[in-house]
C-alpha cells in the first residue's frame, strides 16, 4: 500500500515532474548538489519515495516514460549533431566503451564462477545481466524473453539491477572527487570547468543559463522530435516483421538506433535549421530527468533483501569488475577520466543515463558521444549476452 496508488495517473505525473524540478533547482542552486549532480538526486529521490511507500514501485505511468518520454528525448538532444563531427567527437569514447564492455564480459564470467552454482537458470541470468550492463534495461528484457527465464527470477533480477544501477551511478559521479583517482588520469574537461568556476558560483547553473526561446522554437522542437520517433517506431516494426535475417534485423531494426540515425541524418543534411531550433536541448534534458526518477522507483530495498540477495551479489561483482577493467585498461590506453566514466555509464545504463551524466557534470563535449556509444550498446548487447548465456548454460547445465 502506498500513499499514491499505481492507477493515480495525474498524481504520479505530478510527482515525476515535481521531483525532477526540485533536482534541477538544487543542482543549480547549491554547490554540493552540483557536485552530486541533478541526475543522481532525481534517481535517489525516486528510490527514497518508493521505499517510504509514497509512490508505487510499478505503474503504467512509468511504462509511458519508457515508451514515450525517453525516445522523444533522444532526437531533442541530437538536433545539433552534424555527421561530419560525429566520428571526430566520439572516436575515443567508442574505444572506451568497448573496454568497458570487456569489463562486463569478464565480470559476468567471474560472477558465474563464484556464484553460478547457487543461482537457478544461470544461463538466462548471465545473459540478462551481461546484456543489461552492455546495452541497458532494454537488453535485459530481450534476454529474459530469449531464454524464457521464470517471471519470479526476472522480477527479482530487475529489482537488484535497478538498485545497483542507482548506487553505481553515484560511484561514477563521486570518483572524480577523489584525489587518488584524479592524479592518475588526464582530466581536461574537469580542469577547464574548474578554471571557469573561479568566474561563476556554479558552473552547472551557468551552463543552463536563460536563453531566448520562442513559441516557434518549442513547437518546431516537439513536432520534429515526435515525428522522428513515430517514423522510427514504424520502420522498426516493419523491419522486425520482415523476412530479413535476424542479425540484420538487430543491426537496423533497433528503435533507438533508427531514431539516432534519422535525427543525425536530418541534422547533417539541414544543419542550419536543426541547430537553430532553440530550447530543444532544455526540453530533452528535462525528459531525461523524468527518466532518472523512474529508474530509481522500482528499486525496492526490502524486495532485494527478501527475494534477491544472491542476484544482488552477482550483479555487484559484474559492476565492480566493469569499473576496474574500464579504469585499468583506460589508463594503459591513455583515455581521460571523463570519457571512461561516461563509457562505463553508457554500458550499464544506456544512452539516456550516460547523456544525463555528461550534461549534469558539464562535460558538454561528451553529450553526443554518450548517445552514440549508448545506442551502439543496444545493438551489440543482446548478441553478446546471448552468446555468454548459451555457453554458460552448456557448461553448467
Amino acid at each position: 500500500m502506498t500513499l499514491i496508488k499505481p492507477e493515480d495517473t495525474w498524481s504520479l505525473w505530478a510527482f515525476l515532474f515535481a521531483w525532477a524540478a526540485v533536482s534541477i533547482h538544487l543542482e543549480q542552486r547549491y554547490r554540493w548538489a552540483s557536485a552530486v549532480s541533478g541526475c543522481i538526486l532525481a534517481l535517489g529521490g525516486g528510490l527514497l519515495f518508493a521505499n517510504m511507500k509514497v509512490v508505487p514501485t510499478a505503474s503504467p505511468v512509468y511504462d509511458h516514460v519508457w515508451s514515450y518520454v525517453v525516445p522523444t528525448a533522444v532526437p531533442l538532444l541530437l538536433f545539433s549533431a552534424d555527421i561530419r563531427k560525429i566520428w571526430r567527437e566520439s572516436g575515443r569514447a567508442l574505444g572506451a566503451f568497448h573496454l568497458s564492455a570487456l569489463g562486463t564480459v569478464l565480470g559476468t564470467i567471474l560472477a558465474t564462477v563464484l556464484l553460478g552454482h547457487r543461482i537457478p537458470e544461470i544461463g538466462g541470468i548471465s545473459a540478462m545481466f551481461s546484456g543489461s550492463y552492455i546495452g541497458g534495461s532494454v537488453n535485459y528484457v530481450a534476454m529474459s524473453e530469449a531464454f524464457r527465464v521464470s517471471p519470479g527470477l526476472i522480477n527479482a533480477g530487475l529489482v537488484a539491477d535497478n538498485l545497483l544501477m542507482a548506487l553505481f551511478f553515484g560511484v561514477l559521479t563521486a570518483l572524480p572527487g577523489f584525489a587518488f583517482i584524479r592524479r592518475r588520469f588526464p582530466t581536461p574537461l574537469m580542469d577547464r570547468l574548474e578554471g571557469q568556476a573561479a568566474e561563476t558560483s556554479n558552473p552547472v547553473a551557468s551552463y543552463w543559463g536563460r536563453s531566448e526561446v520562442s513559441l516557434k522554437d518549442l513547437s518546431a522542437a516537439l513536432a520534429c522530435a515526435i515525428t522522428i520517433v513515430a517514423v522510427s517506431v514504424h520502420c522498426s516494426g516493419w523491419i522486425s516483421a520482415s523476412t530479413l535475417p535476424a542479425v540484420l534485423k538487430g543491426l537496423i531494426g533497433q528503435k533507438y538506433l533508427l531514431i539516432t540515425a534519422l535525427t543525425v541524418g536530418l541534422a547533417s543534411t539541414f544543419p542550419r535549421f536543426f541547430s537553430g531550433i532553440r530550447g530543444a536541448r532544455e526540453i530533452g534534458t528535462l525528459l531525461i530527468y523524468l527518466f532518472f526518477v523512474v529508474i530509481g522507483v522500482p528499486a525496492s530495498i526490502l524486495s532485494v533483501i527478501r527475494e534477491s540477495p544472491i542476484l544482488l551479489a552477482y550483479a555487484a561483482i559484474i559492476l565492480v569488475v566493469n569499473l576496474l577493467v574500464t579504469l585499468g585498461l583506460g589508463k594503459l590506453t591513455g583515455h581521460d577520466l571523463e570519457t571512461l566514466l561516461v563509457a562505463s555509464n553508457a554500458n550499464v545504463g544506456g544512452p539516456t543515463t550516460a547523456t544525463a551524466m555528461a550534461i549534469g557534470k558539464g562535460w558538454n563535449e561528451l553529450v553526443l558521444p554518450a548517445i552514440l556509444i549508448g545506442v551502439w550498446g543496444y545493438v551489440i548487447a543482446s548478441y553478446i549476452g546471448y552468446y555468454i548465456g548459451m555457453n554458460i548454460r552448456l557448461l553448467l547445465w
